[in-house]
């Protein structure tokens, strides 16, 4: 029997940044609107069963307007897990929040978002990252 590879192509239309940040998740959220006068607000943790080899529960924010969305998530676990890779993306580790960015946000020049971030005390470092360069990509498909 023949087997078949159904392969979608998606338009990853967001901007993503890496952050790193050893403060938890809702005092980041608070200084990110602070920063930038959004209001991200705590969504229901995304959970993934991967193949009954692990669970993968990620922390969620999120803020949208009429003309824009942003998304904060945990990279790493709350729950503790199994899997190996515990991570929602697992090629960028390093970055323990990533920030997903469309819309009017968007249209913002990169560098001028990365001086933003910069002004957050709790970040200590930030990088914006080409969704379609990642390989666990599909993962930040929502």
């Amino acid at each position: 029997m023949k087997n078949f590879k159904l392969e979608v192509d998606y338009a990853y239309d967001f901007d993503l940044f890496g952050l790193v940040s050893s403060s938890k998740d809702h005092k980041l959220a608070w200084a990110l609107n602070k920063q930038f006068n959004i209001r991200l607000v705590k969504q229901q943790d995304l959970s993934f069963d991967i193949f009954s080899k692990g669970r993968l529960v990620i922390s969620n924010y999120l803020y949208t307007s009429e003309h824009s969305t942003c998304r904060l998530y945990r990279n790493k676990s709350i729950d503790l897990s199994t899997l190996k890779k515990p991570f929602l993306a697992p090629d960028i580790k390093e970055y323990d929040f990533l920030i997903q960015i469309s819309g009017a946000l968007n249209n913002f020049c990169t560098q001028e978002l990365l001086n933003r971030f910069k002004l957050v005390p709790l970040i200590q470092y930030v990088k914006k990252f080409d969704p379609d360069s990642l390989e666990f990509k599909e993962n930040l498909m929502f």
